[in-house]
C-alpha cells in the first residue's frame, strides 16, 4: 500500500449518474490535481463543475463503450478509471432464495449488467491508461462475490455474476501489467449504501452499517490512493480489507 496521496489528473466515471457514481463525481470534482472527468451515464446528464463534462454512454453497445474510451482519452491518457454500474434487482427481477427462482432471463439481464459490461469497459478503457506513471482502473463488485466467504447461499445470479467480474480483474491485471507494470486494476466493494439497488433489503442491515454514498465514496478512494502496483488484480472492501476469493 501507499502512504502518499496521488492526484489524478484524466478520469473517467461511467455510471456518473448513480448514487456511488455521482459521489465519486463529486468529491473528485474538488481534489487538487483533478483537471478533467468525463462522466458517462445512460441519460443526458448535466453539471455545473468546470472540470466535468458529460457524455450518454449505452452499456449494452460496445461501439458506444469505446467511442467513451476514445472520448475520454483524446487530450491525454487516463490517470483514474471507475466502473460504477450493476444491478442487483429490476422490477420483477429480485435475488433468487433457491433453485426454484433461477431462470436464464435473470442469469443473462444481471452478467450484463454486473460482467458483461465492466469487462468490456476494461477491454477498451485499459489501454487508455497512463503507462509512464500509476494509474488505476477499478470497477464496483462486491463481498457476495467471494465464494470462500459464502455461508448463506441465494442469490445465484448476483454472487455469480460478481465472482465473475473479479476473474475478469484479476485476468485483466495479470495480462495488463505484463506491458504495464504501474497500472492497478482492481474491485472494490462499497459495503451497503443507502441506494436504490439496497433498498429492498436495507432491513437486514445491521445497525451503523448502511453508509451514505458519500461516506462509502469517501473509504474507497482512501483504498484507492494507497493502492500499489501489487494490489493489481485483487479485491478491496471500503475499510482496505482484502476480500478473499
Amino acid at each position: 500500500m501507499r502512504k502518499e496521496i496521488p492526484s489524478y489528473r484524466n478520469i473517467a466515471i461511467i455510471g456518473a449518474s448513480g448514487a456511488l457514481g455521482g459521489a465519486f463525481l463529486t468529491q473528485l470534482a474538488k481534489r487538487q490535481g483533478t483537471e478533467r472527468i468525463y462522466a458517462f451515464s445512460r441519460v443526458e446528464k448535466m453539471y455545473d463543475m468546470p472540470v466535468v463534462t458529460a457524455h450518454v454512454i449505452d452499456y449494452e453497445d460496445e461501439a458506444s463503450i469505446k467511442r467513451a474510451a476514445s472520448t475520454a482519452s483524446k487530450n491525454a491518457p487516463l490517470d483514474l478509471v471507475l466502473v460504477t454500474t450493476g444491478m442487483l434487482h429490476d422490477g420483477a427481477l429480485m435475488p433468487e432464495k433457491s433453485l426454484r427462482d433461477l431462470s436464464a432471463d435473470k442469469f443473462q439481464r444481471v452478467f450484463m449488467a454486473n460482467t458483461v459490461v465492466p469487462a468490456l469497459a476494461a477491454k477498451h478503457f485499459l489501454p487508455e491508461l497512463r503507462k509512464d506513471k500509476r494509474a488505476v482502473f477499478a470497477a464496483l463488485s462486491a463481498r457476495i462475490g467471494s465464494i470462500s466467504d459464502n455461508q448463506l447461499g441465494g442469490w445465484y445470479a448476483y454472487r455469480a455474476s460478481k465472482a465473475a467480474l473479479n476473474m475478469v480483474i484479476r485476468n485483466a491485471a495479470i495480462e495488463t501489467g505484463r506491458r504495464c507494470n504501474e497500472a492497478i486494476i482492481v474491485g472494490l466493494h462499497p459495503g451497503t449504501v443507502d441506494s436504490h439497488l439496497s433498498r429492498p433489503f436495507q432491513g437486514n442491515v445491521a445497525e451503523g452499517r448502511l453508509f451514505t454514498p458519500e461516506f462509502s465514496v469517501k473509504k474507497l478512494l482512501s483504498v484507492i490512493d494507497q493502492l500499489s502496483p501489487a494490489n493489481s488484480g485483487k479485491c478491496f472492501a471500503w475499510d482496505g480489507q482484502e476480500i478473499e476469493p
